[in-house]
């Protein structure tokens, strides 16, 4: 699997494959909500779509500036005691 499309419904198999995450990660991300996907036949199926949100420069931002903001508030705290 060298390109992922975007219109394309993967496994969970497949999607761990392609994020190199084991599968209790791709459970906790399932559960949490942060990939989105449907249950067919009891099995997961997620959208290519959803696996290239993972992995986009966009999200990393995003990540970096809720990362900042809890040190920052992390910091304040500490300073006060």
């Amino acid at each position: 699997m060298s390109k992922i499309d975007p219109n394309e419904v993967y496994t969970t198999k497949e999607a761990q494959e392609f994020l190199k995450i084991s599968t209790s990660t791709t459970k906790r991300l399932l559960k949490k909500g942060i990939i989105k996907a449907h249950k067919v036949g009891g099995t997961y199926r997620i959208w290519g779509s959803e696996i290239l949100k993972l992995v986009s420069p966009e999200l990393e931002s995003k990540v970096y500036n809720v990362y900042k903001r809890v040190r920052e508030k992390t910091k304040k705290t500490i300073e006060k005691w």
